[in-house]
């Protein structure tokens, strides 16, 4: 009865049983090793994507025209979202939880992505009416996004520095003490 209540108590550090221990160590080490296949995987699309940014950008000496230019940011902002989704599968392997801020980088990166391949295409379509507002509607949309997502970031900073619920509040008394200053050695006041 004794040992009954002590693993469902979850202030206890009871282990789990065996087959359990077994399962969860399992587990944990086909969940490292898919991590690391997907950590792989970006890392191979990163240097893909660079060689693909290098090869368009020797173009741009021939063909200097927007086109080319467009390519090039595109292909390097690309490589900024995969750069950010490793970050992410870095982090979740490293404190074994799933961390938001990394896929709100990813969200930002990929908006302004889009507004500046819009504006450019915006810019083209000038004088051509529907197409043009079309471009000016996405390009508001996205703007909107990108600062829904940057006070989103902002919120979620200012919680995790928040302390945690249950943790015990700091002593006020001590809080609003100034410290005393420190003397140097050898001199007295």
């Amino acid at each position: 009865m004794a040992r009954r209540q002590r693993r469902d108590d979850p202030e206890q550090k009871v282990p789990p049983p065996g087959f359990s221990r077994v399962g969860t160590r399992v587990l944990e080490v086909a969940e490292n090793l898919v991590y690391g296949a997907i950590a792989v995987f970006l890392v191979g699309s990163a240097f893909v994507l660079l060689a693909v940014a290098a090869t368009t950008s020797f173009g741009l000496w021939s063909d200097f025209s927007q086109k080319p230019v467009i390519e090039v940011l595109n292909i390097l902002l690309l490589v900024f979202i995969v750069v950010e989704l490793l970050f992410a599968v870095r982090t979740t392997v490293e404190k074994r939880e799933l961390v938001a801020e990394p896929f709100l980088l990813v969200g930002i990166i990929a908006s302004i992505k889009e507004i500046v391949v819009l504006s450019i295409e915006a810019a083209s379509a000038l004088g051509q009416g529907a197409e043009f507002d079309d471009r000016m509607v996405e390009i508001g949309l996205l703007g909107v996004l990108v600062v829904l997502l940057g006070v989103t970031s902002f919120l979620l900073r200012r919680k995790e520095r928040e302390p945690d619920e249950g943790a015990p509040a700091p002593d006020v008394d001590t809080a609003d003490e100034e410290p005393e200053p420190r003397q140097r050695a050898g001199r007295r006041s």
